[in-house]
């Protein structure tokens, strides 16, 4: 599981790296960019999905030390993050754990049910669902604002010559 999430890791990073580089070129590109706000939505929603990528892997590395931490040996059962301050009973009933992706988080499973360790951030999975409705949110709007420029584009594309269709 260690190297799964290392993987995902790496992943995300460069996900958020490309977003970035994309998101500066569509700001960058002033030829391309007309009047109204369809490039700049554009840019924001490149630069929100960043964002919540970056989050979302500062999770992700949280999540990977409590795998690495629960990794055996001794003092391993329970494992190490599931053994919270206060809440020493229910370690005592721990019989796995697994990793959660969405909510990002870290999970024990005890006899009686599950709950999620205190690894990851509590900021980290709010942030990361705000930014990417941002990020959507822009996206969708960048479409709606480009689509009329679009639409002339094609219109313009289909008009008739004048000469054609003469003898």
């Amino acid at each position: 599981m260690f190297l799964v999430l290392v993987l995902v890791v790496v992943a995300v990073v460069v996900a958020a790296f490309g977003l970035t580089g994309h998101g500066a070129s569509v700001l960058a590109a002033r030829r391309a960019r007309g009047p109204g706000a369809g490039p700049p939505l554009h840019a924001l929603a490149a630069f929100a999905g960043a964002a919540a990528l970056a989050v979302y892997a500062w999770g992700l590395l949280h999540v990977t030390g409590a795998v690495m931490e629960s990794g055996g040996g001794a003092s391993s059962a329970p494992a190490p993050p599931c053994r919270t301050p206060g809440h020493e009973e229910r370690a005592l009933h721990v019989v796995d754990q697994s990793v959660s992706f969405l909510p990002l988080g870290f999970v024990c499973e005890t006899t009686g049910g599950d709950y999620t360790s205190d690894d990851v951030p509590g900021y980290v999975n709010p942030v990361t669902a705000v930014l990417a409705l941002v990020a959507v949110a822009s996206a969708v709007g960048a479409g709606y604002a480009s689509e009329p420029r679009a639409r002339a584009a094609a219109a313009g594309d289909r008009a008739p010559d004048a000469g054609e269709g003469t003898v």
